[in-house]
């Protein structure tokens, strides 16, 4: 790794010890020329920022809030605008009472101007006197040397790196403040020079030495500046955006992860890929919610590559369902399994509320065995719709009866609670240990993951979605049968509607591990086509940063909810060409069929 490199991960873990340490790092955000805001105070008070800024002008012996004298509004006093409010959030316990620091710029002459604050403070002892507000003079401020001759609850904001010898007035600094531009012309797009990084690192330490909060002023505004100045120290980040800007700050311990699992990445033989011979059997992989970038935040974490990335045989899939711009996990999953686009929330069922045939049941008319392995409960939309046919994907009890009526000789799931009767009593051998999928030799065997909800891989699931699908191969494959199998990492879909981006990665790489088994298992009998895909896109999911060197990702999100982007599809082995292009997802079910030759 280069010095840069090294210079930037150092503060990416320290400035983010709380994401990978024992506590959560808070950050001060400084709502600077605050008074312009559609609602000053109040917008960065219920944002939770700590510092607020307000430019003020004596005249006529009133202390306006504005940057000058011909900017003046009338009405727009610093008493209307923060001091009656920064006395009643405190008297009336409104908000989360935190701290703050009410930053005073003053733009007229100093003297005359902190003689009239002073005189206006008096009338509100109950903020000068309250020790979680601090008052702080900036601008056009006395001589150094007359710190010492004003009230001691003001201080005074600092805006050099040579400290003054006398204590009581040092004592009388509450902040070092510095013109960003001086160090840097960076306009907080892409990434500092190395010698701007060095420079601007050396300014903070220089500040944090004298013993100072540190803040910039000029300073870039954007994502991308805000998570520097965080990494570096700056004690107070300048922002002109402070809703933006804390919902940026206070949401980085979800957005950004250091991975520390690993897919060891299988090379395929690409032996059977793309050949034009028969096909015996298909493994349908469905990542739920695991769009584009989710693909590639565990690629990333995971070194670069995984097994699912040497795959050549690549496409995109259109997720929309029959009703709506954007599809829910139950209408993408009744699409793929039967090969139409039906309504959201339809289990199995077409838009005229009739049973779609699917394609277990297809296949079992041509001697295939089915099965179905899931990390969500076995009666979660996606495996449901492999399986059951219901009009609405929450009539539970319904799904998990379909299951009795099911082709499926094969499931393993989570939710054994939602079960009211015997598995057994249709033909289902059921197992405790993973291990015993792979060795019994029932006709149909059985586990629940669970009693409730199947435990996520940062919850310490281990390896057991990867063990199920390689056991899972193996029961189905010493049948002497065709079959068919469908395994669904369905925690992507959970986190991503969570905006974590630690599960998504985690989950993402487990998903992988399964990917794995699966592409092994193909090269290994030469006949077997494997498919990934996902159902939909969770979340607007993107990757601003991160540091593949060291498995670090940054994730950001526009939504808590599904996307209507389209999701990658990939294929290995014969004929998995034929799932290149672009498509409708209910295509794939042609398609199996297609390259099944039936």
């Amino acid at each position: 790794m280069n010095n840069l490199c090294k210079l930037f991960f150092y503060f990416f873990i320290i400035g983010l010890y709380g994401v990978f340490g024992q506590e959560t790092k808070t950050y001060n955000i400084h709502s600077h020329n605050d008074y312009l805001q559609n609602a000053p105070f109040w917008n960065a008070y219920t944002n939770g920022l700590n510092s607020i800024e307000v430019d003020v002008f004596l005249k006529d012996g009133v202390l306006y809030a504005t940057h000058s004298k011909a900017d003046i509004k009338k009405g727009q006093t610093i008493e209307n605008l923060y001091l009656q409010p920064l006395e009643k959030v405190y008297s009336l316990q409104l908000g989360d009472q935190q701290g703050i620091q009410l930053l005073i710029d003053i733009k007229s002459e100093p003297y005359s101007t902190l003689k009239k604050l002073v005189s206006v403070f008096k009338k509100y002892p109950k903020v000068i006197q309250n020790p979680a507000i601090s008052i702080v003079i900036s601008g056009n401020r006395p001589k150094v040397e007359e710190y010492t001759d004003y009230p001691e609850y003001l201080k005074f904001d600092y805006q050099s790196l040579e400290a003054h010898p006398n204590e009581k007035i040092w004592d009388r600094v509450a902040m070092i403040s510095l013109d960003f531009k001086k160090f840097s012309p960076w306009n907080g797009m892409g990434r500092l020079t190395r010698e701007d990084l060095e420079n601007v690192t050396e300014t903070i330490d220089k500040a944090h030495a004298l013993g100072k909060p540190f803040r910039f002023w000029g300073a870039p505004d954007s994502k991308t500046a805000w998570k520097v100045f965080a990494e570096l120290g700056v004690d107070y980040i300048n922002t002109d955006m402070p809703a933006k800007s804390a919902a940026y700050i206070n949401s980085m311990a979800h957005r950004i992860y250091q991975n520390k699992a690993h897919s060891k990445v299988y090379k395929p033989t690409y032996g059977s890929d793309q050949k034009i011979s028969p096909i015996r059997n298909v493994i349908l992989l469905i990542g739920d919610g695991n769009g584009l970038s989710h693909i590639s935040a565990s690629v990333l974490a995971n070194g670069g590559e995984t097994t699912l990335t040497q795959l050549k045989s690549i496409g995109l899939i259109k997720t929309q369902s029959a009703d709506d711009f954007t599809t829910d996990s139950a209408a993408a999953g009744t699409a793929l399994a039967t090969g139409q686009k039906t309504y959201n929330r339809a289990i199995g069922m077409g838009v005229d509320r009739e049973p779609i045939i699917n394609i277990t049941e297809f296949l079992d008319q041509h001697q295939f065995l089915s099965g179905c392995i899931t990390t969500d409960n076995i009666v979660g939309a996606t495996p449901g719709s492999f399986y059951a046919h219901q009009l609405d994907r929450d009539h539970t009890k319904a799904i998990a009866n379909d299951l009795f009526k099911s082709k499926l000789s094969l499931f393993v799931g989570g939710g054994s609670a939602d079960f009211d009767q015997d598995l057994g009593l249709n033909g289902f051998s059921m197992v405790n240990q993973i291990e015993e999928i792979g060795t019994t030799n029932a006709n149909k065997v059985g586990m629940f993951l669970s009693k409730n909800g199947v435990p996520s891989m940062m919850d310490g699931r281990g390896n057991q979605l990867a063990d199920a699908t390689r056991n899972g191969l193996q029961f189905l494959s010493t049948k002497n049968k065709p079959f068919f199998l469908m395994v669904e990492g369905a925690k992507i879909d959970s986190y991503a509607h969570r905006n974590n981006v630690a599960g998504i990665v985690s989950e993402g790489i487990d998903f992988d591990t399964a990917i794995t088994e699966a592409i092994s298992f193909a090269d290994r009998s030469g006949n077997t086509l494997v498919i990934i895909t996902a159902d939909h896109e969770t979340g607007g999911f993107s990757i601003p940063q991160g540091n593949m060197e060291n498995g670090v990702i940054e994730g950001d999100f526009t939504t808590h909810d599904h996307t209507a982007s389209m999701v990658p599809i990939f294929a290995y082995g014969p004929h998995s060409q034929e799932f290149q292009g672009i498509y409708e997802n209910s295509e794939v079910f042609h398609k199996i069929i297609k390259v099944l030759g039936l």
